[in-house]
């Protein structure tokens, strides 16, 4: 999979505030579904799918402990997106800069 398609995949994966809601508690450490769903307004169910998606898109992991299986973040799993927001910066960055120098030329 390619940087922008994996990048792509993960914004994809954290256009739901939900899933946005999960990560940001995967943030502060790893834990089972059931405590992820202790501090959600949703159940272990639908927690359970939100995971998949996440993990899917590489946001998350699980690691199996015994009889249940722990999720936290996955190292880098943000790392597509901070590479796409960087490229697309610096073209951004770069358009602006050929303008002014056109303006300044004129």
């Amino acid at each position: 999979m390619s940087n922008h398609s994996s990048a792509h995949a993960i914004l994809d994966a954290l256009g739901d505030p939900m899933r946005r809601s999960i990560t940001e508690t995967l943030g502060r450490g790893a834990l089972p579904v059931g405590e992820l769903a202790d501090r959600l307004p949703i159940g272990r169910p639908a927690v359970s799918k939100h995971l998949r998606v996440l993990e899917d898109a590489g946001v998350v992991q699980h690691t199996s402990v015994g009889t249940r299986n722990l999720y936290a973040l996955a190292p880098d799993g943000l790392a597509a997106v901070q590479v796409w927001l960087t490229e697309t910066w610096d073209d951004a960055l770069s358009s602006f800069a050929r303008h002014v120098e056109n303006g300044a030329a004129s």
